[in-house]
């Protein structure tokens, strides 16, 4: 039997994790940016993409806050070293043509407004899912 290098164990036991890591990164970043006093959008603005999702979904698609895909990549070196991290490989994003823009025929600065919190995001989800990954990378290696 071949033995896997240490580094590439990890990562294919963290992509086993990476669904849950994302789901739970999700619902913390949702609470963060969209809701409370401090929220990224109006509270108008969170119903409408809220709204968006849910059409999404009735079309049988995934809706907004289901379409954000994250992976795990190395920094590309071997050795104790190397880093692992995450990245967001599909930002949700409102286009003119997506069935997004029909629903309620945004105007381009609302439409910009969404698609800045959207890739926030996904980008704060990322964020919360590499503090996973390296918790469980410190309690796997060490």
């Amino acid at each position: 039997m071949v033995e896997l290098p240490d580094e590439r164990q990890l990562v294919v036991r963290a992509r086993s994790q990476l669904e849950d890591w994302t789901r739970s990164a999700r619902r913390e970043a949702y609470t963060e940016l969209f809701e409370g006093d401090d929220s990224v959008l109006s509270p108008e603005e969170v119903r409408l993409l809220d709204a968006l999702d849910s059409e999404l979904e009735r079309r049988g698609g995934d809706g907004v806050w289901g379409t954000d895909q994250y992976g795990i990549h190395t920094a590309g070196t071997t050795g104790a070293d190397t880093s692992l991290g995450v990245v967001c490989v599909y930002h949700p994003q409102i286009t003119e043509d997506s069935v997004l823009r029909g629903v309620d025929d945004l105007d381009d600065e609302t439409e910009e407004r969404l698609n800045a919190a959207l890739w926030r995001y996904s980008e704060r989800v990322a964020t919360l899912v590499e503090a996973k990954l390296d918790e469980f990378a410190r309690r796997t290696q060490g």
